[in-house]
C-alpha cells in the first residue's frame, strides 16, 4: 500500500510541478522577449513620463501596449502585480517530488554501489548539499566577478566551470539517472533563489523608496536584471536534466558527465540565439545564427557519439549470454522460458517476486511473465530502465537474451 500512495503523491506532485513550471518559464520567456523587443517611445507624453521603451502587440483579438519605465514610474498604481509565486511553487513542488521520488528511497534511487557505497541517509544528505553549495558558490561568483570589467563573460565562464565540476562529481557519486536530476535541481534551486534573495527584495526596495518619496537606487534594477538573465540561460539545461530520466541512453553512458555537459551547453547556446534574435529584428546586433549553429552541432555530435552498437555486436552478445546460461541457445533460436527464468531469478525476482512486488508487478510465474512481456521488453531492453540503477548487475548480453525471447514470440511453454 505504501508504494501505491507514493505513486499517487508522485503523480499529483509531478502534475502540479509541470503546471507551475509552465507558468514560471512562460512569464520569464515573455519578459525576456519584452525587454529585447522594446523600442523608444514615439509619443511625447510617454517621453515626459519617463517611459524608456514600448511595444505594440496583437493577441487574442485585442491590441496590447506595454511600456517600461526605467528606475521608477511617475506614480505607483493602486494594484501592482508581482511575479514570484510562479517561481516559489515550482521549486516547492519540484523539491517535494524529489523527496517523494528519490529521498524517500535513497538507497534504491540515489545509490549505485559500483560508484559509491553510500548509506541511504548519506546519499540523501550529499544530494541536498549540492543544491545549497552550488547556490552559495554561484552567488559568490556573481557578487565578486560580476562587478569587474567584462563581468558578464567572467561570471558565465566561472559558472560553466562550476557546472562541469558538479556534473563530474554527481555522475561519479550517484546513480546516473539521479545524478542528472541532482544537477537539474541544483540549477533550478539557484534560479528560484535568485528570485527570492535578489530580484524580489530589490523590487521591494524600489517600491518602498517610491512610496517614501526618496530617490531610487538603480543598482537594484541592475542586479535583478542580471539574475533574471542568468535564469533564462539556466532554463533549457534544467529542462533537459528533468526530462533525461526517460532516456537511459544518456545517463547510462560510461561518460555520462560529458553527455550532461554537452546537452546543457547546447541548450544554453540555443537559448542565447533566441534571446539575441529579438534584438537582431530591431537592428540592435548581428544575426545570432552562430549560437544556434553551435548548439545544433553539439547535439548532432552527441547523436553520433551515443549511437548503439551494430547489430552484429548485439547478436554476438546474445550468443555469449545463451552459452553462459544453463540450457541456453544460440542467436536465432527461440529462447525457452526455462532459459529466461534463470535471468529473471537472478536479476528481477528481488523486486518483482512474491516478497516485494514493486509497482504491483510479479514476474515469478510463466503466466505473469507472459502478461508483462511487452513491459519487460520495453523496460529492460529498449529503455534499459530496469533493473533500477542496475542494482542486480544485469549484463548487456542478458538484456539481448530477453530481446531474443520477446522477438521470437515470448513463449512461456
Amino acid at each position: 500500500m505504501e508504494s501505491y500512495y507514493l505513486d499517487w503523491a508522485n503523480l499529483l506532485l509531478r502534475w502540479a510541478h509541470v503546471i507551475t513550471a509552465i507558468a514560471w518559464i512562460g512569464s520569464s520567456f515573455y519578459f525576456v522577449f519584452l525587454d529585447s523587443s522594446l523600442t523608444p517611445p514615439e509619443d511625447e507624453d510617454l517621453k515626459k513620463q519617463g517611459v524608456s521603451g514600448e511595444l505594440w502587440a496583437v493577441h487574442g483579438g485585442g491590441f496590447y501596449h506595454p511600456v517600461k519605465f526605467n528606475v521608477r514610474p511617475p506614480k505607483l498604481p493602486g494594484h501592482l502585480h508581482w511575479f514570484y509565486w510562479e517561481s516559489y511553487t515550482t521549486w516547492l513542488t519540484g523539491f517535494s517530488l524529489f523527496a517523494v521520488s528519490y529521498l524517500w528511497s535513497a538507497g534504491f534511487y540515489l545509490v549505485d554501489k559500483t560508484k559509491m557505497d553510500w548509506v541511504p541517509w548519506q546519499a540523501g544528505a550529499v544530494s541536498l548539499l549540492f543544491l545549497v553549495v552550488f547556490w552559495l558558490l554561484y552567488d559568490a561568483i556573481c557578487r565578486t566577478l560580476g562587478r569587474r570589467k567584462n563581468g558578464d563573460a567572467l561570471v558565465g565562464a566561472a559558472v560553466f566551470g562550476l557546472v562541469c565540476v558538479a556534473s563530474w562529481l554527481t555522475t561519479h557519486w550517484f546513480a546516473g539517472k539521479a545524478a542528472f536530476l541532482i544537477v537539474g535541481a541544483m540549477l533550478a534551486t539557484s534560479m528560484s533563489a535568485n528570485v527570492l534573495f535578489w530580484i524580489i527584495p530589490g523590487q521591494r526596495k524600489v517600491v518602498a523608496s517610491i512610496k517614501a518619496g526618496q530617490p531610487v537606487d538603480p543598482i537594484h534594477g541592475k542586479r535583478g536584471k542580471q539574475r533574471s538573465v542568468h535564469n533564462t540561460y539556466f532554463t533549457l539545461p534544467v529542462l533537459f536534466a528533468m526530462l533525461s530520466g526517460h532516456y537511459s541512453f544518456t545517463y547510462n553512458h560510461p561518460h555520462n558527465w560529458l553527455v550532461l555537459i554537452g546537452m546543457m551547453f547546447a541548450g544554453a547556446a540555443i537559448r542565447q540565439f533566441f534571446v539575441m534574435r529579438h534584438g537582431y529584428k530591431l537592428g540592435r546586433n548581428a544575426h545570432p545564427w552562430p549560437y544556434a549553429a553551435v548548439g545544433v552541432a553539439v547535439l548532432a555530435a552527441l547523436v553520433v557519439w551515443l549511437q548503439p552498437a551494430p547489430t552484429t555486436a548485439v547478436a554476438n552478445a546474445t550468443t555469449t549470454a545463451s552459452a553462459a546460461i544453463p540450457g541456453g541457445h544460440s542467436a536465432g533460436v527461440q529462447i525457452t522460458y526455462k532459459t529466461l527464468q534463470t535471468v529473471l531469478e537472478q536479476r528481477c525476482y528481488l523486486c518483482h517476486g512474491a516478497a516485494v512486488q514493486s509497482k504491483g508487478v510479479r514476474l515469478d510465474s510463466p503466466q505473469l511473465v507472459k502478461q508483462h512481456a511487452a513491459n519487460i521488453y520495453q523496460q529492460v531492453v529498449m529503455g534499459k530502465l530496469m533493473p533500477m540503477n542496475n542494482a542486480t548487475t544485469i549484463s548487456d548480453a542478458e538484456r539481448q537474451l530477453i530481446a531474443q525471447w520477446y522477438v521470437s514470440g515470448a513463449s512461456v511453454d
